[in-house]
């Protein structure tokens, strides 16, 4: 597998370009024009802030993300969540950063599509015949592009996909070209290399460090780096870094040049800004100005088919971990690892319309962008030194890893934080919402396991027998099968036994308990059988990796042709009249429904949660179509969930004296 990671190809190059610069790579579209902003342009400003760019992009992406993080290879995966089901046994609690990253990058995923695709269309304006175009119309353009790119989700990105690798390259390649012919405007801007213009900015510029809001833009697709490795290998990813960090650094040089020789010394007001109407299209040659709009918008939206691709991959691997209800999932391709999720498809386009609709312009969403990112990028950081300790890396340098980058990144966070009240309440209100549901996934799944009562199966063993061969009570179905969350095969939940024996005897010839266990890596598809009772009670353990869809349906027959075909069952019908002439005898599954019994005396939080889960519960995904079994096949049965019973009541019986006989 290390192998394969590192094996560097030209078609790995091409799907590399393609897949994951998206976010990071349109960048120079708003960053410089966010950092000049309100402020007087002068060399202390733009060395300083083109300093700060460079030494982000060395020391955020290059170091932290290209060289360290995609060490931490889950099978070949990456991301927040492979990451977190690496480190997740060492300590519980790491569940709470997985979810606070996991929830900024979908916030990310809501925000970086607006920004990306409304600064490309404002490059109309450079245009002479597009000039007085208003912004609602360019509104109006960003939504109905996002209209188009949103309903062509659901038949997956195969073809298009192969057309981004090409574009993107001609998108960095038009950067550099563009910034290397602004360079000689002022080749003192070279300067910008020296860290001490950086430091300088940060320290001495009025109000420098709260500019690092503005800088941290330069770097919010770090993330899809080691999000993406699956797809394109390390290797690959490490080789097109060297291409792109070039071309991206050459255009913001060339911006700047632009910048200290076409308005050295002056404020930009809205009446400046709009005359500079962005200094990357500034830099374009009139001539290429329509072609060059056209190359940016298709980055943009390559930009946003990245992250939303990434959103749907993210959401599966949650729904594998249990941090997220169960929803439905498509997969329109071939292609290994593309997922289309509906609900998140919509609730995308709904996230990106609103945000477009509610600020407008792209300097506008400058304010709101960002601040999410950074809790993600602390999240990694925690994460990755926890994996460190695990590898035995050396206690100094683990130390010199959060020391470092705890600085740099708590310092994006609070100089981001001046973003809240202009626009960054909206990305926290988004991710809060997004982590909200995740945390209440997850804690009311720890409020009913320590309720779940499990009994020892070989208890229950020799009723079951008898009730099988009990003739008098009607046979319910030839196979049963129970989905059991009972990780120790020789136990089971206690609900189930009480489901057969109980609430209606269930007669059947053989008896089958399925169990699932989600492993910590992506791609593992396995099962064990436990043969309990020959031929009268069987359980099945998959165990499949997290991002493997539990079609457990498909998979239980390719089980019992297996053990068919090595004669370990004998799966004919037991009715004499089938069973002479060899009909498979029939399946029926049992899926265990949950709600909330009245009986419950929870804590006041508790409580919430529970109503939570369940109102989540009622809007996602059942039981059965989460596992991927076939309604006609399935009975659902419910139970109440009593979690914490009340108190005995104190009642008393009476006695009524007119019919007491006084015996």
């Amino acid at each position: 597998m290390g192998k394969q990671l590192n094996k560097v190809s030209l078609a790995g190059l091409v799907i590399a370009l393609g897949i994951i610069y998206g976010d990071i790579g349109t960048s120079p579209l708003y960053v410089l024009n966010a950092i000049i902003n309100g402020r007087v342009i002068n060399e202390e400003l733009i060395l300083g802030g083109l300093s700060c760019i460079i030494w982000t992009l060395t020391l955020q992406t290059t170091v932290k993300y290209v060289i360290l993080t995609l060490k931490a290879d889950n099978n070949g995966e990456g991301g927040i969540f492979s990451l977190y089901a690496l480190v997740r046994r060492q300590k519980k609690w790491f569940v709470i950063p997985a979810m606070i990253g996991g929830a900024s990058l979908l916030a990310d995923g809501i925000i970086t599509p607006p920004i990306t695709v409304t600064s490309a269309i404002e490059g109309l304006r450079t245009i002479s015949n597009f000039k007085g175009i208003e912004q609602q119309t360019i509104v109006y353009i960003v939504v109905g592009i996002f209209t188009v790119f949103f309903f062509m989700q659901q038949f997956g990105t195969l073809a298009i996909g192969k057309m981004f690798g090409p574009i993107m390259f001609i998108w960095f390649t038009m950067m550099a070209v563009l910034g290397i012919s602004h360079l000689s405007d002022d080749i003192s801007i070279l300067k910008a290399f020296s860290p001490h213009y950086a430091i300088e900015l940060l320290t001495k510029y009025p109000k420098g460090f709260w500019l690092l809001g503005a800088v941290f833009l330069c770097t919010t697709g770090a993330e899809a780096l080691y999000s993406d490795l699956g797809h394109c290998g390390r290797g690959n990813i490490r080789v097109t870094w060297i291409f792109v960090k070039s071309c991206l650094i050459l255009n913001y040089l060339g911006q700047g040049a632009w910048l200290l020789t076409h308005y050295d010394n002056t404020l930009v007001n809205e009446t400046v800004a709009a005359q500079i109407n962005n200094p990357f299209y500034a830099i374009m040659p009139y001539w290429f100005k329509i072609p060059g709009i056209l190359i940016a918008t298709a980055a943009a939206v390559i930009a946003s088919q990245a992250l939303i691709s990434g959103s749907f991959t993210l959401i599966s691997e949650a729904m594998r971990l249990n941090l997220w209800p169960k929803m439905k999932v498509n997969y329109p391709t071939e292609e290994k690892g593309q997922v289309f999720i509906p609900g998140i498809n919509t609730l995308l386009f709904i996230g990106c319309t609103g945000v477009v609709f509610f600020f407008q312009k792209s300097s506008n969403m400058e304010a709101a962008y960002g601040l999410a990112i950074t809790l993600c990028m602390i999240s990694t950081s925690l994460l990755f030194a926890n994996y460190m300790v695990g590898h035995r890396v050396s206690s100094v340098f683990i130390y010199l890893y959060l020391i470092v980058y705890f600085t740099i990144e708590i310092s994006f966070l609070i100089a981001n934080l001046e973003k809240f009240p202009h626009g960054g309440f909206v990305t926290l209100i988004i991710g809060g919402a997004l982590f909200a549901v995740m945390y209440i996934w997850y804690r009311s799944r720890k409020i009913k396991n320590r309720y779940v009562e499990f009994v020892r199966l070989e208890h229950y063993l020799p009723m079951i027998q008898e009730l099988s061969n009990d003739k008098s009570i009607t046979k319910y179905a030839t196979h049963l099968v129970y989905m059991t969350s009972a990780n120790n095969p020789n136990e089971i939940e206690h609900k189930i036994i009480y489901s057969i024996l109980n609430k209606k005897p269930k007669r059947a010839d053989i008896y089958w308990f399925v169990h699932v266990d989600v492993l910590d890596d992506p791609y593992t598809c396995e099962y064990v059988v436990d043969h309990i009772i020959p031929n009268d009670i069987i359980r099945i353990e998959f165990r499949l990796g997290f991002r493997v869809e539990q079609k457990i349906n498909l998979m239980l027959r390719k089980v019992v042709e297996d053990l068919v075909t090595n004669k370990e069952v004998n799966i004919t019908s037991r009715y004499e009249s089938l069973e002479r002439n060899n009909v498979v005898g029939d399946f029926q599954f049992i899926v265990m429904e949950k709600f909330l019994s009245s009986d419950n005396e929870l804590p006041f939080i508790e409580k919430v949660i529970m109503k939570l889960h369940f109102w989540l519960k009622e809007i996602s995904l059942s039981e059965e179509r989460g596992f991927g079994l076939d309604p006609s096949f399935v009975t659902v049965e419910k139970f109440p969930l009593i979690v914490s019973p009340t108190r005995s009541i104190p009642l008393q019986r009476i006695f009524n004296e007119q019919t007491d006989t006084g015996f």
